[in-house]
């Protein structure tokens, strides 16, 4: 395996990145904007321990990601239930919690806590108890922040953390938990409750009634991604058992679907120039489709499809490749995005163990997050080169958060236990 400039640190720190793009310090939901990439090129490779600005203890775990909107940081986090494996507790007394916090300083601005609903998921090693019960990133704008606490509802906060209002989008629970995040869209949040009542549901975010509802969504735990569509109009695209499917984000109306992979999907969508690559599946499989298609666009818009992908992590985009890991065996794919030819399948050295948290691509570095091995630094090219493996010291907690970048070359990174912010600036 190359490993030219390859950096083994173990230094109490990390190695991440930096900034976003429309504007920089807009992170407004799950990957932001981009698909889980930014423009920013002020990026260290490396750092060391006075990388750290800032460590903050959290109440409750999670594998929810980090928004940023103007000079606050939101993030969620649960208590109460299910922290020890061996010894889960009452499901009377789980928690959720949505968190405001300073990007300067890591201060707690406010917390507000939300007890679950009645009819919780009960507590399993090997199910919901690998990412536990707040895994849905929340979605931020001017009028405010939503988050999706499965069962429990859909619920609208302002930016000082008085409830808003909220709204039930089913009752059913599964073992392997809930993970979609809302996604915005003009005056509507959208999520799919594929768990909680098999239905993709989009509510006005004024008050949360119901815009519009469509049902079938089996067994997708993936954020809906809208994208503008190769025939100039927005589309909305999930990716469920069996098929890819595609909607109008204003009326829900169904505009196409392509046969997928049979199997739960969990990896959210990447869209580049109008083509969608999704993964997913036990198996591991990869497909691209065109989008801007009508009816069953099996034959006509499917463009490739590959026995290699990722169960978990999402794919993402970079010059003409896509880049992902295939989260057990530490194995990092890159193919081309036109063919679906693998340019590389390496195995990471050292081991990675599992990587559940989808990658962070900045100026042609990808930076992956193992869940308890620290953070492998890969070139974005099709020769692959390993550039840094890092460690974070002192935090033997796991990390399944999605990395968030700040302005000027800093990043937010959560694990069960802290949030940090590492990088430049104070």
């Amino acid at each position: 395996m190359p490993k030219s400039r390859l950096q083994i640190l173990s230094l109490g720190v990390f190695v991440l990145l930096g900034d976003r793009s429309l504007p920089a310090e807009q992170w407004t939901q799950y990957l932001g904007s981009d698909y889980g990439r930014t423009a920013e090129t002020n990026i260290a490779e490396v750092w060391d321990s006075n990388g750290v600005n800032w460590k903050t203890p959290l109440p409750g775990r999670g594998a929810s990601s980090p928004v940023v909107f103007e000079d606050r940081i939101y993030l969620t986090a649960y208590t109460g239930y299910g922290i020890d494996p061996g010894n889960p507790g009452n499901a009377s007394d789980l928690v959720r919690h949505l968190l405001c916090i300073d990007p300067q300083n890591g201060k707690i601005v406010w917390q507000k806590s939300v007890p679950a609903k009645s009819d919780k998921n009960d507590f399993n090693t090997w199910g919901v108890g690998v990412h536990g019960y707040a895994s849905s990133t929340p979605a931020v704008d001017d009028t405010g922040i939503y988050v999706f606490f499965g069962a429990t509802g859909v619920i609208a906060f302002d930016h000082q953390g008085n409830e808003r209002w909220r709204v039930n989008v089913g009752s059913k629970t599964h073992s392997f938990g809930a993970g979609n995040s809302p996604v915005l869209y003009q005056e509507m949040v959208i999520v799919n409750a594929s768990v909680e009542s098999g239905d993709l549901i989009a509510l006005k975010k004024s008050d949360g009634s119901q815009v519009w509802r469509q049902q079938g969504m089996a067994q997708a735990w993936n954020t809906p991604v809208i994208y503008q569509g190769l025939g100039g109009n927005d589309e909305l695209a999930v990716s469920i058992k069996g098929k890819i499917l595609a909607f109008d984000p204003n009326t829900g109306k169904p505009l196409w679907n392509c046969d997928g992979i049979d199997d739960y999907i969990c990896p959210h969508i990447t869209v580049q120039d109008g083509v969608l690559y999704a993964g997913g599946g036990r198996r591991s499989r990869m497909i691209a489709i065109r989008s801007g298609g009508s009816g069953d666009v099996t034959d006509s818009h499917r463009i490739w499809d590959v026995a290699k992908g990722s169960n978990v992590c999402s794919p993402v985009y970079h010059e003409g490749n896509l880049y992902w890991a295939k989260e057990k065996g530490g194995i990092l794919y890159c193919a081309d995005a036109a063919t679906g030819e693998i340019k590389y399948e390496e195995r990471l050295d050292p081991k990675s163990d599992l990587i559940y948290a989808s990658p962070l691509l900045a100026d042609g570095r990808l930076y992956y997050v193992s869940r308890k091995n620290g953070i492998f630094v890969v070139a974005a090219t099709p020769k692959f080169e390993l550039l840094a493996h890092t460690k974070l010291q002192g935090d033997d907690s796991v990390f399944n958060a999605a990395p968030v970048p700040l302005p000027g070359g800093a990043v937010l990174l959560r694990s069960d236990s802290y949030l940090y912010r590492i990088g430049p600036g104070k």
